[in-house]
């Protein structure tokens, strides 16, 4: 959550910051602002309550002293204190000399900022990030060293935190990171830092990433520490991705675009590992030791992919499995011989590390992330890169598939090297995994010509039910999810043998009931039931369905019923005039929790 940028370079800063801040837009979008030193040793600040393009007008339109190439930047997304101009990043320390934008919380903020007012600091915002300043700037009043007294202030913070911090009157810049992400880049250009290398990709080929107590200045040369003690600056990794993969090009929303791409995706994802997966040696790379359980530990959409995996695992190996809502992770109680498998889009999400946490280090970890340079992959034994390439809308769509084939594939291969399954079996399903992209083009291509009237029949429903029964139940979660985060509309998803407990009281004349239907004979029974009470239903299935998108299912359920779920949701956010790329009151990347 929050985006965060910073450059220095030997012209002009701004039009980086607010190029980058338009990449990070995702990372949240209640605020933006920059803070960019002037050729006079001051600071210009500008800030705005809406989008980033709101913000290049502000800047578009400011007069006064010329800026330099030092400056910083920061999309907001609300935790501590309201959605106001105030309370918008970069904050400044009482003699305007220190700016810093921060993404994380400050646990300890209120009893900083109790002392701080006791000592006569002024505070501007209602944001816990502004005791970050203030602690600097209490510090250069005791040694004018920048790094040194970044080095005391974060030793004061508890919780998390990824901060730049600019110093005005001497042109330092240096950065901290503890808990967040954070990147550092050198190019010909100059110095970069951000949340996220794709902020920076265009300018910038390499990149380091921050690991936690690490306090960096930026400069002719970089001053690298770490726990308080000077190292050597780490080798850059290349970047991940060319910027030109952020680009719509002839798409309108970046959604639409991500959808598209999940064919090619996992069909990417499958020429690379299908061999490995059926012969064992996937697994065997990997490096963990046997295991007799396995507990998934994820988040929204990870979490519906997570169930997928496991109800594969359960299929066709037999093995038992556990499902964990991290956030509620101190709740669980995992057997011996359990092989968490932790998955994150980001590889940041802050209830999944402190679920780690919370397990602490007495099972083996694999992670399953979209960053192989994340806190999670350096947190896991072993790291499974889920290869689905950069994903910008809010909603997760494509990291969803690539998840599930790169998981199903992982389970597999235990399986085949375990000695659970023979490699017969496991050829066969690896077989239904290469049939998986033509299965997903397919149907894209039957919900885009049935999903928009559908849509305009229940655009005015306030309230919508998904169902599925075995392997489709995680997907109808998906859709529900999706649903919800797009559109704003009520929706929730249940077993279909459930409906006679509870939920059939929902269903009045016209609800919308959204059905996974994946060929399981008894879907027609709860299908009957809800038409008998009025309600509107919506299947998406095989041959006869509203949407006729789903072939055969294999042990992973109907994975192609995510597509046409995904696209439903987005026709009807854009129906109602909703923003797909950017929901309100959500992140791509959940930092805090």
């Amino acid at each position: 959550m929050c985006g965060i940028i910073a450059a220095r370079v030997t012209d002009d800063a701004t039009p980086y910051l607010l190029d980058g801040l338009e990449r990070l837009e995702y990372r949240g979008y209640d605020s933006a602002g920059i803070a960019v030193r002037t050729a006079t040793g001051g600071t210009e600040t500008i800030r705005s309550v809406s989008r980033v393009g709101d913000l290049r007008t502000l800047v578009a339109a400011r007069s006064g002293d010329a800026l330099t190439g030092t400056g910083i930047g920061h999309t907001r997304w609300a935790t501590h204190g309201g959605v106001s101009e105030r309370n918008a990043h970069p904050h400044t320390d009482c003699t305007g000399r220190i700016s810093v934008v921060h993404n994380g919380i400050v646990e300890n903020a209120g009893r900083l900022r109790a002392m701080l007012e006791a000592q006569g600091h002024v505070f501007a915002s209602d944001v816990d990030s502004e005791v970050i300043t203030h602690l600097v700037e209490r510090a250069l009043a005791v040694d004018a060293d920048l790094m040194l007294a970044v080095q005391i202030a974060t030793a004061q913070l508890e919780g998390s935190w990824a901060i730049v911090v600019l110093d005005s009157r001497t042109n330092r810049m240096v950065v901290a990171a503890e808990r967040s992400p954070l990147v550092v880049a050198r190019a010909s250009r100059g110095d970069f830092v951000a949340s996220d290398i794709g902020a920076i990709a265009e300018w910038c080929e390499t990149f380091v990433a921050l690991r936690d107590g690490d306090v960096v200045e930026l400069g002719e040369s970089w001053n690298w520490s770490s726990a308080g003690i000077s190292v050597p600056v780490p080798f850059p990794t290349p970047s991940p991705f060319a910027a030109a993969a952020l680009d719509l090009g002839d798409h309108p929303d970046h959604m639409a675009k991500e959808i598209e791409e999940q064919p090619a995706v996992v069909a990417s994802i499958v020429d690379r590992i299908a061999g490995r997966a059926a012969d064992g040696s996937m697994w065997v790379g990997l490096g963990l030791p046997g295991f007799h359980r396995l507990a998934i530990v994820a988040c929204g959409t990870s979490l519906n992919a997570g169930q997928v995996i496991a109800t594969a695992l359960r299929g066709i190996g037999g093995v038992p499995t556990d499902i964990v809502v991290a956030s509620e992770a101190d709740q669980a109680v995992l057997g011996p011989g359990t092989l968490v498998v932790a998955i994150s889009q980001s590889g940041e999400t802050a209830d999944v590390l402190r679920a780690l946490d919370r397990f602490a280090d007495r099972y083996p970890v694999l992670a399953l992330t979209n960053n192989v340079h994340s806190s999670l992959a350096r947190r896991a034994d072993a790291v499974l890169d889920c290869h689905a390439g950069p994903e910008i809308g809010v909603a997760a769509t494509k990291t969803f598939t690539a998840q599930v084939v790169v998981g199903v594939a992982a389970m597999i291969s235990a399986l085949v090297a375990s000695g659970r399954i023979d490699p017969t079996q496991a050829t066969a399903h690896v077989a239904g995994l290469r049939e998986l992209p033509a299965r997903i083009e397919r149907a894209g291509r039957v919900a885009a010509d049935r999903i928009p009237l559908l849509v305009s029949s229940v655009k005015d429903a306030t309230g919508f039910l998904f169902l599925g029964r075995g392997v489709g139940l995680p997907y109808a979660a998906e859709g529900a999810l999706k649903l919800k985060e797009l559109s704003y509309r009520w929706a929730e998803s249940y077993p279909a043998g459930e409906l006679k407990h509870g939920p059939l009281a929902l269903v009045d004349e016209g609800t919308p009931v959204v059905v996974v239907d994946h060929g399981e004979h008894r879907l027609q029974a709860a299908i009957a039931e809800v038409r008998a009470r009025g309600g509107f239903v919506i299947t998406i299935g095989g041959p006869g369905s509203d949407v006729p998108a789903l072939g055969p299912t294999g042990p992973w359920g109907p994975l192609e019923a995510v597509v046409p779920l995904q696209m439903f949701a987005r026709e009807l956010a854009l129906q109602l005039g909703c923003d797909v790329d950017k929901p309100r009151n959500l992140a791509k990347s959940v930092t805090v929790e």
